[in-house]
């Protein structure tokens, strides 16, 4: 849904969380797009970034490391205090080339093509036991309930943590993420407490796996090497904490926002119902449609010009996804939701050297996830308004009461 606004010329702050609570703020983006597509926005505090909001130049940013740096102040728009900067800077996020391909390339070696594909059957045990609970309850909280379960559970199993744990990966990921929304927010103390007590919590798990063939991604890194070296204990922990947030917080944010798009657009729910083979082209229409990420953020390595702007060494570059994804010049009827979408460019999972490591596993669980959804229920009654997380950074739900209403039974096993 997106927000409205009764000016002529609507209010361009894309930086308060506030503007994000009714909806994405598409309007501003829209307007930034048109008449101010690289945006000085001021910070409370004082200060500023550049809010880049064309698909062009959001590619512009990406591919050009050399230029707008991940590793100079992380990805965030604030610059993160002293002590949490060299944590940061173990996670590949928060790398430059050439440290960050040599380490992607580590970690991708527990997420190759096969090793996914493996995977489909376990994800489709998970979402029929997910779902079917859900519809045994009757009134649920679908995020709690059901998007939040899937993702948390294949991160799990795919790190190899203990089933009786996995909870405890959700809880630090809410307090890592939702910094800005008065239920999940802690002191930055907390924050960064909660960063080292899950990087040390999966250090633990790493130290007992150490020397051990494993098939887990625990072992496969733990046990991998690094420049020559094994991968030390800061290193595997920011990489631990990595993963497991990204593999988690951001898959629950597209389940949730999936399946509003689909309420809102029951006829695009009887088609894919009809006609799963759809599916595929649906979840990338999804992805660039809610967008699960707003920003990253990069800074400026010496002084460039973009789009006329005049960005200076040091300068705050945000690249804003989720006004890429709706950029007119790129796609037609960009508000439109279109599951037949074809060809769909979008930026929901990056760019260039920091394209994320998990796009093939998102995709695959939320393309299973919607097989299984509508072979087993026929529509989803809402109970209640949905509550939006307060984010400029990720387009999350806090909880959407509903009811999953069953296909009868008969239609089902024929489905």
């Amino acid at each position: 849904m997106e927000s409205a606004t009764t000016h002529e010329t609507p209010d361009v702050d894309v930086h308060d969380p506030d503007a994000y609570l009714a909806g994405v703020p598409h309007d501003r983006f829209r307007w930034l797009r048109r008449h101010d597509p690289v945006h000085w926005q001021p910070l409370p505090e004082g200060g500023g970034y550049w809010a880049v909001t064309k698909h062009a130049d959001v590619v512009r940013v990406a591919r050009d490391p050399a230029t707008f740096s991940a590793a100079r102040q992380s990805v965030l728009v604030r610059d993160p205090d002293p002590e949490t900067l060299p944590m940061l800077r173990t996670q590949l996020l928060s790398m430059d080339p050439p440290e960050h391909g040599r380490l992607r390339r580590t970690v991708l070696a527990g997420f190759t093509p096969g090793m996914v594909r493996r995977l489909e059957p376990r994800i489709r045990a998970l979402c029929t036991e997910i779902l079917d609970a859900a519809i045994a309850r009757g009134a649920c909280d679908f995020v709690r309930d059901v998007a939040a379960e899937l993702p948390v559970r294949v991160i799990a199993e795919i790190m190899g943590v203990p089933p009786e744990d996995r909870h405890r990966l959700s809880a630090w990921g809410d307090k890592l993420t939702g910094m800005d929304d008065p239920e999940t927010a802690v002191s930055p103390e907390a924050t960064r407490q909660a960063s080292f007590d899950m990087g040390a919590y999966g250090f633990r798990l790493a130290q007992e796996r150490k020397g051990r063939a494993g098939a887990d991604l625990i072992s496969v890194l733990v046990n991998a090497e690094f420049e020559g070296e094994r991968v030390d204990e800061v290193r595997f922990a920011g990489l631990f904490v990595q993963i497991t947030v990204a593999g988690n917080e951001t898959t629950r944010t597209l389940l949730s926002q999936s399946l509003l798009t689909l309420i809102d657009h029951p006829d695009a729910w009887r088609a894919l119902a009809a006609d799963p083979g759809l599916l595929p082209s649906a979840v990338e229409e999804l992805l660039r449609f809610t967008t699960p990420l707003h920003y990253f953020r990069r800074t400026a390595t010496r002084d460039v010009e973009l789009r006329g702007r005049k960005i200076r060494e040091g300068d705050r570059v945000a690249m804003l996804y989720s006004s890429a994804n709706r950029d007119e010049e790129v796609f037609a009827r960009p508000d439109a939701f279109d599951p037949r979408r074809d060809p769909n460019p979008h930026l929901a999972f990056g760019f260039g050297e920091h394209f994320c490591l998990g796009a093939k596993l998102a995709r695959l669980e939320t393309r299973v996830f919607l097989e299984e959804l509508l072979r087993r229920v026929a529509r989803a009654e809402l109970l209640g308004s949905p509550r939006r997380l307060r984010s400029n950074l990720i387009n999350g739900v806090k909880e959407i009461p509903l009811r999953l209403v069953p296909r009868e039974a008969g239609a089902a096993r024929g489905a």
